[in-house]
């Protein structure tokens, strides 16, 4: 018999306090990543539930609204936690990285999340934010020719999901640049048994509490999902869609050889590259899935870091053409790049900042 809903959001909303507290530890190490530039709300459009939807916004130091400089390339990045855990503040570090080194504005979704709001809130809160970013990306001086979007582990998922869902709105809105993918899941009907007999360290899973309470919010109510529903699992959508949603070249796909979801990824990615998809793809050898949040307040997984600046040499390459090397915006000038500026007070304001975000939107 499932859970009640209530009893999933009390479980939901204990492990969310205690993945806060890990993620403030995560921030701590130096460099300390910058807050957001700044936060504005869209209203949910898609969604049986209506509400509002938080964007924070990660510029670069170069970046300005004046219609009189070169509009911006933009990443949509969707965070991960099962569906049901995390904001749109994890993945900070990420953020810095985009904008220092691509010199690109990152619009961090902060997604509704399950139990209280159960698929497909989440991937239609995502299409939200791509449907809001092409209709208003002039007004912030961000180029629409040359939007992508990121995501991890669940977020990764939506990094297909959403394309997914926008094509089936069957609207003249050109499909997203660029997608970088951090260890996504992409195909729910398999098992989590199945899923976790693939993992050749079955030690470094992630906790069944922490998997059982995932599916049962997300897949709510479990017997009313279908499992197969391409904007649930992408690797059941067809070929056709599939070629029609995605880009055809700049897909990044970062797998993790300690994680139940690198069986699943290896055959996105090859049944990608066997469709005429351009697919950089790495798996970084020994970690676990979510390596890169880890919560060291001393310092900086190096192994991250590299990884992080890998995927925006191709993203780099999308954005401003194959002759392109890390520091040269579109406009050929160059950037210093430099290590994340810490923002005023980043990690004790960052709890503040969310909660103040939410609190302008339910106004």
């Amino acid at each position: 018999m499932p859970r009640p809903r209530w009893a999933l959001s009390l479980e939901a909303n204990f492990w969310r306090s205690a993945m806060a507290a890990g993620m403030y530890l995560h921030r701590c190490a130096s460099p300390i990543p910058p807050s957001a530039s700044f936060t504005l709300c869209i209203p949910s459009t898609l969604s049986k539930y209506p509400g509002p939807v938080p964007l924070f916004f990660f510029t670069p130091a170069s970046y300005s609204r004046s219609p009189s400089s070169s509009p911006s390339p933009v990443l949509i990045n969707f965070h991960g936690g099962g569906f049901t855990l995390g904001t749109s503040l994890d993945d900070a570090r990420w953020c810095a990285a985009v904008t220092t080194l691509l010199n690109a504005v990152v619009i961090s979704v902060d997604y509704r999340l399950a139990p209280e709001y159960p698929f497909p809130t989440a991937v239609e809160d995502g299409t939200d934010a791509l449907l809001w970013l092409h209709a208003h990306a002039a007004s912030y001086n961000l180029d629409a020719s040359r939007i992508g979007i990121s995501g991890f582990s669940a977020g990764g998922n939506m990094c297909f999901s959403v394309p997914l869902r926008l094509l089936s709105l069957q609207r003249s809105i050109p499909r997203v640049s660029a997608v970088a993918a951090f260890y996504p899941s992409t195909d729910f009907t398999a098992t989590r048994e199945a899923r976790r007999k693939t993992n050749v360290r079955p030690d470094t899973e992630l906790p069944r509490v922490f998997t059982e309470l995932f599916d049962a919010s997300y897949l709510y109510p479990p017997k009313e999902i279908a499992l197969e529903n391409p904007f649930l699992s992408p690797a059941m959508a067809g070929d056709a869609e599939v070629c029609a949603a995605l880009p055809e070249g700049g897909v990044c796909l970062v797998l993790c050889e300690w994680d139940e979801l690198r069986a699943e990824g290896e055959r996105w990615r090859d049944r990608l590259r066997g469709l005429g998809v351009g697919v950089w793809s790495e798996t970084v050898e020994d970690v676990a899935h979510g390596w890169d949040k880890a919560p060291n307040p001393v310092w900086e997984d190096e192994k991250a870091r590299g990884v992080y600046r890998r995927v925006c040499e191709q993203l780099g390459r999308v954005f401003y053409g194959e002759g392109w090397t890390m520091g040269e915006p579109a406009t050929g000038e160059p950037v210093k790049v430099e290590e994340p500026v810490a923002g005023e007070a980043a990690n004790e304001e960052r709890p503040a900042e969310q909660k103040e975000a939410k609190e302008r939107c339910s106004n």
